[in-house]
């Protein structure tokens, strides 16, 4: 597997894929919201990082928003694994590389996780992640969201 910066090509085939997904179906994502999505991304300068294995491209990515979280913190927006490929420690590896291109500037790393995404909140917690609060109908009326926050140890800490 390899973990590369995201290219302007990714993006259709990853919208692509997204949109077979219920829980991107779910939020109403749209191939133009995806396009526009990550075309804003590239332009704001977030960390787009994308994951290929040997025979299959861009079959993982993360979107970053550096200073997303109050205006301060890194901000894990998006993640995402083909579904042909889950179980594979795309994820895992998407979210280390994530963790580590922000850890030379930043102490911490927050993301959000619905409350009926059971699957990404144990996967959070098992990557050190703590639920630090509820956000009522922040997105969708009838779904709260979940915060969640890593503490990153710095170089000096390591």
């Amino acid at each position: 597997m390899t973990i590369r910066p995201m290219q302007a090509a990714d993006i259709a085939p990853i919208v692509a894929w997204m949109l077979q997904i219920p829980l991107w179906q779910r939020y109403g994502f749209t191939a133009e919201r995806g396009a526009r999505l990550f075309n804003r991304a590239f332009a704001q300068g977030d960390l787009l990082r994308v994951a290929d294995l040997a025979d299959v491209p861009a079959c993982g990515f993360c979107r970053v928003v550096l200073n997303g979280a109050f205006a301060r913190s890194p901000y894990l927006q998006l993640i995402g694994v083909h579904p042909d490929h889950a179980g594979l420690g795309i994820g895992a590896a998407l979210l280390t590389a994530a963790e580590e291109a922000v850890r030379p500037n930043h102490r911490e790393l927050f993301l959000l996780a619905s409350d009926f995404n059971t699957g990404a909140q144990r996967f959070y917690q098992r990557q050190g992640y703590q639920h630090i609060g509820t956000i009522p109908g922040y997105v969708l009326p009838d779904v709260d969201e979940y915060l969640f926050w890593k503490r990153l140890s710095t170089p000096a800490e390591s």
